[in-house]
């Protein structure tokens, strides 16, 4: 998980918008379990890097609606160009 927050600060360092934020979750979901995404966010929030108003409570209720309403494929593809770096070779 160490690797995936490195990823994460390098691709977002001014902190990670509300626009990306469910759609992190939601990749991270395929490889992590809904305690270590919990785990992931409560530290982003904690350091300030998540730059949405949310808890450690609603972080629950955030994996609870990626299961029920998965980002879409434009959310997808664009949060993943970034954390692969793309961005930074864009225009």
């Amino acid at each position: 998980m160490a690797s995936y927050v490195a990823i994460i600060r390098a691709s977002y360092p001014r902190g990670i918008p509300e626009t990306d934020y469910a759609t992190l979750l939601a990749i991270a979901r395929r490889r992590f379990s809904d305690g270590e995404i919990a785990e992931l966010a409560t530290d982003l929030v904690a350091r300030g890097e998540l730059t949405v108003n949310i808890d450690v409570a609603d972080i629950g209720a955030a994996i609870t609606r990626i299961s029920d309403e998965p980002p879409s494929a434009a959310d997808l593809e664009r949060v993943q160009r970034r954390l692969r770096g793309d961005w930074l070779n864009a225009g």
